[in-house]
């Protein structure tokens, strides 16, 4: 047991004295191909899922602002809406009115451009 431990520590020994020269990149993807798959895959796993999480929230903050206008168009359109009703019901009391000044006073409309208005005794 002492002994191969002895020859790996003089090969390593032989290796770190040794005047060999490797490249840093070349033994970096080395290593990271020999003993770090897990590593790269959980780091890519990171990275596509980040992007996921900031595209999903961009893509929230977009629809909450475009809620956020469809619900002020559909207060605008509701004030318009009441507006309209009360149009309606005030052109409607307009009408009753003259209605009633027909059939029960039995009056007419005049036209002002016309000179001969007719007395009624």
């Amino acid at each position: 047991m002492i002994g191969k431990l002895a020859a790996h520590l003089g090969k390593l020994t032989g290796s770190i004295g040794s005047n060999e020269r490797h490249a840093l990149p070349g033994v970096i993807g080395s290593d990271l191909l020999r003993y770090g798959k897990v590593p790269c895959f959980l780091f890519i796993a990171i990275v596509i899922t980040a992007i996921f999480v900031i595209t999903t929230a961009h893509h929230t903050r977009l629809l909450t602002a475009q809620r956020e206008q469809m619900v002020l168009e559909r207060d605008a359109l509701d004030i318009e809406w009441r507006n309209l009703i009360l149009e309606e019901n005030w052109l409607g009391a307009h009408s009753r009115i003259e209605r009633t000044a027909t059939e029960k006073l039995h009056m007419q409309h005049v036209d002002p451009s016309q000179d001969n208005i007719v007395v009624q005794k």
